[in-house]
């Protein structure tokens, strides 16, 4: 089944397309996501291939996927998983997600992580609080893709308006150095905020002169200039 999947994606590769894609993801030298190779299939394109396959996908199938150097493989091998979490049985369901675990050098690009993490192990630690500290240990992580997956994940949470466990891992990463993590993190208190503004300003108020200027700006963008203004001030 491996080989039918690779032909239908490189069926649909798209040279100019993959250049593009490869200076949004930058795959420069020195840049994250150097070294990435992508084959410029769209996002939805993949999602086709993967409903195909969701069933006839086997475990030997996905690690193939996740090993390769194409992007496009990755990604499409991490859609299927999520699929397949989502019909899976209790036991079933943590199998996928030792599995992820176990496979995070695969998840090394932001929407690869954006794509699946809170899909798989945040909805997982949704119905299996006991087990949170997963979170804790990637947030604090030397791999920056985990530490992207432990702030994602918080997105199952939130969506439930369960909100002390995005700023418990916001709290961790307030001085983390990468960009990507300052986005990511100013994203999922935004979503916060539209749940509960009052919430995240009470976070804004305690963190906002210790935070990097773009965690700030992420999660300030639903706010009104004038509150705005309020922050960038103090």
């Amino acid at each position: 089944m491996l080989k039918q999947i690779q032909n239908a994606l490189l069926a649909k590769a798209d040279k100019e397309k993959a250049r593009q894609l490869s200076r949004f993801f930058k795959t420069g030298k020195g840049e994250y996501g150097e070294g990435d190779i992508f084959l410029g299939i769209t996002v939805p394109e993949q999602r086709l291939v993967a409903k195909k396959y969701i069933s006839s996908c086997t475990r030997s199938d996905l690690i193939q996927l996740l090993r390769s150097k194409f992007h496009e493989f990755r990604l499409t091998g991490l859609l299927i998983l999520v699929e397949q979490f989502k019909t899976a049985t209790p036991v079933k369901k943590k199998e996928i997600v030792k599995f992820y675990l176990a496979n995070t050098k695969s998840v090394n690009n932001w929407d690869l992580v954006d794509l699946s993490a809170y899909h798989i192990l945040g909805e997982y630690l949704l119905e299996n609080k006991k087990e949170k500290i997963i979170l804790h240990k990637l947030a604090k992580s030397r791999n920056l893709w985990e530490r992207r997956i432990a702030v994602i994940s918080t997105f199952a949470f939130i969506r439930e308006s369960q909100f002390k466990e995005c700023l418990k891992i916001a709290a961790i990463l307030l001085r983390d150095k990468h960009q990507l993590i300052h986005k990511a993190v100013g994203w999922m208190l935004r979503e916060i905020g539209k749940r509960n503004k009052q919430l995240e300003k009470e976070f804004l108020d305690k963190h906002h002169k210790t935070m990097p200027r773009i965690m700030l700006s992420y999660g300030l963008e639903k706010f009104t200039l004038l509150e705005k203004s309020c922050y960038y001030k103090k």
